[in-house]
């Protein structure tokens, strides 16, 4: 590959990096493993961006790669490792950033996400991110009705899972 190439990439994993460290928190659970598949994520992105052509945005794209690496490692992973619970990790959110009640809201909702399936943790994930139901659909590769439908039925899923 060309040096343009190697750094045209290089800068646009460090602007969106965020996006990629995201995806980690959602589908693991402790630093070892987010390290593992940022790492890896990090790779296919490498790998598959000759290819990225620039039809969509290049955040999208990265969405749509880590978002199919992370499921794709979650899947294999749950078969054979067994996870740490989510109070028992190391959190990224630093006691002085948030208030106790806060910092308690936001573990009862990864705990319920941690209960949606692969599909439903992308797609709230782009939700939360203000990612607009058009592109939601273009990186999960979906109807933007179905996202919206899918949308309406998680929420009432998450409602259910904290409000039981």
């Amino acid at each position: 590959m060309s040096q343009d190439l190697e750094k045209s990439f290089v800068k646009q994993l460090k602007e969106n990096q965020n996006i990629i460290h995201k995806i980690c928190r959602l589908y693991t659970s402790g630093d070892d493993a987010h390290n593992d598949l940022f790492q890896e994520i990090t790779i296919q992105l490498w790998k598959a961006y000759p290819k990225f052509r620039g039809d969509s945005k290049f955040t999208t794209w990265a969405y749509r790669v880590a978002l199919n690496t992370a499921i794709t490692l979650y899947r294999k992973s749950t078969r054979s490792i067994s996870t740490m619970e989510f109070d028992n990790t190391k959190h990224f959110i630093k006691q002085e950033d948030y208030n106790y009640e806060e910092e308690e809201q936001i573990k009862l909702m990864y705990k319920a996400v941690y209960q949606l399936n692969d599909i439903e943790k992308a797609l709230i994930f782009m939700y939360l991110e203000d990612k607009d139901y058009e592109e939601i659909s273009e990186t999960l590769g979906i109807s933007e009705v179905n996202a919206r439908v899918k949308m309406n039925r998680i929420k009432g899923k998450l409602k259910k899972i904290l409000n039981p």
